[in-house]
């Protein structure tokens, strides 16, 4: 069983890498134990496209990455370790704090960001 009394730092952490897309992106939800981005209305889909969230969970924090669903190139690079995270197609699993894979994870949200802008959802 993981130690739960360590997630609200897990998710702030996650939190901060979503953070700064708020700028250009839509705050869905903020709350203690979610954090939700979404674009802005996208006409080629007739709606706001996710984007990203933190969120905590039972038996752990985590970490929505649409772009990766929708462009898995993005993961060609990704370590053995993040991998091992991934829950589904873009969902990232943690229970306390790896600041080399939150770096890593950091580096693919930019990028995701990147493949948005060049799609022309952002």
């Amino acid at each position: 069983m993981p130690n739960t009394t360590q997630f609200p730092l897990v998710f702030m952490r996650l939190k901060s890498l979503l953070e700064p897309y708020a700028l250009v992106l839509v705050v869905a939800a903020d709350t203690a134990e979610v954090y939700y981005l979404n674009t802005h209305y996208v006409e080629r889909y007739h709606k706001e496209v996710f984007f990203g969230a933190a969120q905590i969970k039972k038996n752990y924090v985590s970490y929505y990455l649409m772009p990766v669903y929708m462009c898995p190139d993005l993961l060609a690079d990704l370590s053995p370790r993040l991998r091992k995270r991934m829950q589904g197609k873009s969902c990232f699993n943690f229970t306390a704090i790896e600041e080399d894979l939150l770096a890593e994870l950091a580096q693919l949200t930019q990028q995701g960001a990147e493949r948005f802008r060049q799609e022309a959802l952002l």
